[in-house]
C-alpha cells in the first residue's frame, strides 16, 4: 500500500490538525480546571496528595472534597457571589485514600482508608463568606476521628438517605449506617463489598450483589434485602459498579462492562432495555443535571466526556476535557462527579496536581 506524504505546512496538513483537534477536545459547553487553593492567597496542596477522589455537594453550592495519594486532604470550595476559592481543611494522617465524603445538616464526614483499614472522619460544616477578598484569612477546626466501622476492612463506598442525617456505607464485607450528628455506627448485616452506591426514589439504598444482582437497604424501615434486585443482561463485576442519580425524580443510570448504558427506576422496580452505548468503556464518574440530561467519563488512560439526553435518546461522545480559561490543562483521569446548585457539573481530578473540574452544560435550544 503507497503511503501519500503530506507536507506539514501546507493547508491540508492545517486541516487535518485543526480536524483532529475539533474531533478530539471537548466540542460543547465549557470546562474550567479550578485549582485546590485560593489563587492569589494560596498555595494548591502537595500534587502527589492531590488526587481528588471523592465530592459532595450541600444544598447551598458549597462543594467538599476528599483526595487521596500520599496524604488524604478535605477541602472545602464556594464558587458563587465574590468567592472563587478552595480552602484546605487539613490533612488526615494515617490514610492514603478517601472513597468518600458525605455533608449532613451542620458536620461533614469523611471515609478513609490506610494500611490498618478504614476510618471516619467527621467535622463542621465550613462556612464560606460570600464576599471573600483575598486579603482575609482562614481558620482551621480540628476533625473529629470516630474510628474504625469494622475491625480490618477497608470502606468502600457511602451514600447519605434523603435527609441527609445518615450515611450508609459499605466495606469490605459489611454494611453500616452512621449518623452523621451523633456520630453512632449500626452494623447492618453481611453484603460482598464491590463497586459503589446509590440511592433510590423511595429511599432504597443499591450496592452490588452475588449472583448477578443487586442488594436493598430501606433506610425508612432499616430492613437489608440481598439479592433483591436482578441486573439487567450483559457483562458486569469486571469494573467497579459506577452510578448517578437525577435528582429531580430519583432516576438511576449505570453501565456494564462493555458500556451498555442502563436507567434503573426504584419506582418501577426494574432496570430499562439498554439506553445505547457509551462510546468507551469502563464509564467512570457520572451526574445527572436539573434537566435530566446525564454527563460522565468514560475510557482509560484519557478520559472522554460523554452525554446521555433522555429526551432524545441520543448518546454522544463530547471529546477530551480540556481547560483553556486563564491556564490550559488536560483532563485525563477522574475519580468522581457530582451536580451543583445551578446544574454545573463537578468532575474531581484524580491525578497528580489534581483540579476541580467545572463543566457548564450548553443550554438546550427551545424549539
Amino acid at each position: 500500500m503507497r503511503r501519500e506524504r503530506i507536507d506539514l505546512s501546507s493547508p491540508r496538513a492545517r486541516e487535518l490538525r485543526e480536524r483532529i483537534i475539533r474531533e478530539t477536545f471537548v466540542t460543547e459547553g465549557t470546562m474550567v480546571a479550578f485549582p485546590l487553593c485560593f489563587p492569589g492567597a494560596s498555595a494548591p496542596i502537595p500534587p502527589d496528595e492531590s488526587h481528588i477522589t471523592a465530592l459532595d455537594v450541600t444544598p447551598d453550592g458549597t462543594v467538599y472534597i476528599g483526595t487521596s495519594g500520599r496524604r488524604v486532604h478535605l477541602l472545602v470550595g464556594a464558587f458563587h457571589g465574590a468567592t472563587g476559592a478552595v480552602f484546605d481543611m487539613g490533612a488526615v494522617e494515617g490514610a492514603d485514600r478517601c472513597v468518600a465524603i458525605r455533608c449532613g445538616r451542620s458536620r461533614f464526614i469523611a471515609f478513609v482508608n490506610g494500611p490498618d483499614g478504614g476510618r471516619i472522619i467527621r467535622g463542621r460544616l465550613y462556612s464560606m463568606p460570600h464576599d471573600l477578598i483575598q486579603e482575609w484569612g482562614f481558620r482551621r477546626e480540628p476533625f473529629e476521628d470516630l474510628g474504625e466501622l469494622v475491625e480490618g476492612e477497608r470502606i468502600v463506598h457511602a451514600v447519605t438517605d434523603e435527609r441527609r442525617e445518615k450515611a450508609i456505607v459499605s466495606t469490605e464485607g459489611h454494611l453500616a449506617v452512621v449518623d452523621i450528628e451523633s456520630g453512632e455506627i449500626e452494623v447492618v448485616g453481611e453484603i460482598p463489598g464491590s463497586g459503589r452506591l446509590a440511592l433510590g426514589s423511595r429511599g432504597g439504598v443499591f450496592g452490588l450483589d452475588e449472583g448477578g444482582s443487586l442488594w436493598r437497604y430501606d433506610t425508612r424501615d432499616g430492613k437489608l434485602v440481598r439479592r433483591a434486585v436482578g441486573l439487567p443482561d450483559g457483562s458486569w463485576g469486571r469494573y467497579p459498579l459506577m452510578w448517578a442519580r437525577d435528582p429531580v425524580d430519583g432516576r438511576l443510570y449505570t453501565a456494564d462492562d462493555e458500556g451498555r448504558l442502563f436507567s434503573f427506576s426504584e419506582d418501577e422496580g426494574r432496570f430499562s432495555p439498554p439506553l445505547g452505548r457509551v462510546p468507551l468503556a469502563p464509564v467512570g464518574p457520572m451526574a445527572v443535571t436539573f434537566d435530566g440530561r446525564l454527563f460522565g467519563m468514560c475510557g482509560e488512560g484519557i478520559a472522554n466526556l460523554f452525554c446521555y439526553n433522555p429526551a432524545t435518546g441520543e448518546l454522544r461522545r463530547l471529546g477530551v476535557p480540556v481547560s483553556v480559561i486563564e491556564r490550559r490543562r488536560y483532563g485525563y483521569a477522574f475519580g468522581d462527579a457530582a451536580v451543583g446548585r445551578d446544574g454545573q457539573i463537578f468532575f474531581g481530578e484524580d491525578d497528580d496536581l489534581g483540579h476541580l473540574w467545572i463543566y457548564f452544560p450548553r443550554i438546550q435550544r427551545i424549539t
